[in-house]
């Protein structure tokens, strides 16, 4: 009765680890591909009530056009403008992503990040910023424009 148990079990693991086994993908050599110029901005130290804006700039270095469907945070207090779903990016083409930091309220570290979800073979993509909000810290340019 034992062998009939163990001779059944063995039969099991074999068969289940026969569906186990990978399906490699086909990869599209025409993919399209979100290039970015950087992937994470550091600001520095900036002052108490500031609102940080940086401008992730990308190109479609693929052969098929992207479409960006959506751009989600983790933190209301972070603000993404991304290209629009019905807005396809051609081969060549450039556009930028913003990411506005707004609760520089007082003083802290922070890191917040966008998850861009598109059509391209890279995606999703995550681009963080990041810095720390300071009392001492003098007034300055903190965007690009």
């Amino acid at each position: 009765m034992k062998r009939i148990f163990l001779m059944m079990i063995a039969c099991c693991f074999f068969a289940t680890q026969s569906f186990c086994q990978e399906v490699e993908k086909e990869e599209d050599p025409d993919a399209a591909i979100m290039t970015f110029d950087e992937m994470v901005h550091d600001f520095g130290i900036v002052p108490v009530g500031s609102v940080v804006e940086w401008s992730f700039k990308f190109s479609n270095t693929g052969k098929k056009p992207i479409i960006v469907q959506r751009c989600s945070v983790g933190c209301s207090c972070t603000v993404p403008n991304c290209p629009k779903d019905t807005d396809q990016i051609m081969p060549g083409e450039s556009r930028e992503i913003k990411m506005k930091y707004e609760r520089a309220t007082y003083e802290h570290k922070f890191e917040q990040s966008v998850t861009v979800v598109s059509s391209a073979k890279n995606s999703p993509v995550r681009l963080t910023i990041k810095g720390e909000v300071s009392k001492s810290a003098e007034k300055v340019e903190t965007s690009e424009k």
